[in-house]
């Protein structure tokens, strides 16, 4: 079973720039991405740390999963 990589917040803001999610700004460490598709405005929150809990990067995952194929998403994410 694949495992969760220990990802900082700059590795994840990097990963969903590739998918056309661009910094819409930014309050405390907290950084909001958004991209346009179809009309309809799409918005992530990252924390901007160092190093991000396992927990908030599931959920992170599960919610850019929305927006992004899951397939895409897991080589990002997880370990082989």
């Amino acid at each position: 079973m694949p495992k969760l990589r220990r990802l900082s917040g700059a590795q994840v803001i990097a990963v969903f720039e590739i998918f056309g999610f661009a910094v819409a700004g930014q309050k405390g460490s907290h950084v909001k991405l958004a991209r346009i598709i179809g009309g309809r405005r799409q918005i992530l929150t990252v924390p901007n740390h160092k190093e991000i809990d396992t927990g908030t990067l599931r959920a992170i995952y599960r919610q850019a999963g929305a927006f992004i194929p899951e397939a895409e998403l897991k080589t990002n994410f997880y370990s082989e």
